[in-house]
């Protein structure tokens, strides 16, 4: 399967955005899952089209799905706390980081 250039657009901030048929390609989907993702807010898009860390969001949720037999609520709760654990971590590293620069 090859894709014309129409499969993507660069937003206002730069980023370039891809079609729910070049996300359902690339993650071994449907389009119409690419769609319930999308409809229950399990990733976000712009319009019809996303961007690619929402592409690799559902190849994640394949993964804990196919792997760890996760239903799909499950699948995104899991990768929602990774993050949150991720940013809290960072967090806790600028805020050591200021606290050794002030003292």
């Amino acid at each position: 399967m090859s894709f014309s250039l129409s499969t993507t657009v660069v937003s206002l901030e730069g980023e370039q955005l891809y079609t729910f048929e070049y996300a359902a390609f690339v993650t071994e989907t449907s389009i119409a899952i690419v769609q319930v993702y999308v409809e229950l807010g399990v990733i976000e898009a712009i319009g019809s089209m996303l961007h690619r860390r929402e592409i690799a969001r559902i190849g994640q949720i394949q993964r804990l799905r196919q792997d760890l037999g996760l239903n799909l609520v499950g699948a995104a709760m899991v990768l929602d706390m990774a993050a949150e654990i991720a940013q809290l971590r960072a967090q806790l590293k600028a805020h050591q980081t200021y606290r050794s620069t002030v003292n």
